[in-house]
């Protein structure tokens, strides 16, 4: 958690952890997932000094699982996808389709 978080945001963030490693995730992904969760939070809250784009024009996270939550899930977004390959540098990002953006990621996890 960033310094200076609110008690508030810690909370949150430790229950979205448990919950995912509840769900099954390894303890590193169920760190990664509520860190990104609380952060797009903070952001829409304006209790970040930057915030991106898709965290501020989204929809919320707790909509989003809600949404989510479903038989016949789709995973993230194409925006998503997109911004998680720009940030990890996947060559020819701006040509994929979602399909291929979530498969060229897949194959950089390994």
């Amino acid at each position: 958690m960033p310094r200076g978080s609110s008690p508030k945001r810690e909370r949150q963030y430790e229950h979205i952890k448990q919950s995912a490693q509840d769900r099954g995730e390894s303890t590193r992904r169920a760190e990664e997932i509520a860190a990104r969760t609380v952060n797009k939070e903070r952001a829409r809250s304006g209790e970040s000094k930057t915030a991106s784009r898709t965290s501020l024009e989204d929809i919320s996270s707790g909509r989003r699982g809600g949404l989510r939550s479903g038989k016949g899930s789709q995973g993230p977004t194409y925006d998503q996808l997109y911004e998680e390959a720009r940030r990890r540098g996947v060559e020819g990002r701006s040509g994929m389709d979602k399909e291929q953006l979530r498969r060229a990621l897949d194959d950089r996890e390994g």
